[in-house]
């Protein structure tokens, strides 16, 4: 069982990662019309850094002996 939790929270960890590094959702000003605006962008941010949270609190559970 903490083998699974340890590997659920290693997708959540970079599932996070992803999220929030892609948040702004632009393409260096080449389409700018379709980038996300500043509220979705934080919204999008903020559930990334949440995942990111939540996976290293199920990896540490999955680690603790």
């Amino acid at each position: 069982m903490k083998t699974i939790a340890t590997w659920i929270g290693a997708f959540f960890f970079i599932a996070g990662i992803l999220m929030a590094a892609g948040s702004a959702g632009d393409c260096d000003g080449k389409c700018m019309e379709q980038a996300n605006d500043l509220a979705t962008m934080i919204v999008l941010a903020a559930t990334g850094i949440v995942f990111m949270l939540s996976g290293v609190f199920f990896m540490m559970v999955g680690a603790n002996k």
